[in-house]
């Protein structure tokens, strides 16, 4: 199943008329800190799994 130009338009034309003009650059900007703080995490989760590991191994 590929997705084609004339379908990501057609959805494009979609969440344009549902969100508007305005409001889909904030959608995208929350959206944007979302992702960076679900990395953030991540990495402070492997970091903290190192240091338990350091930890037991001592």
């Amino acid at each position: 199943m590929h997705i084609g130009i004339t379908e990501i338009i057609i959805i494009a034309l979609i969440v344009l008329l549902l969100f508007g003009g305005k409001k889909i650059p904030e959608l995208m900007k929350g959206l944007g800190k979302g992702v960076k703080s679900f990395k953030d995490g991540m990495k402070e989760g492997d970091e903290e799994e190192k240091k338990d590991e350091t930890k037991t191994e001592s």
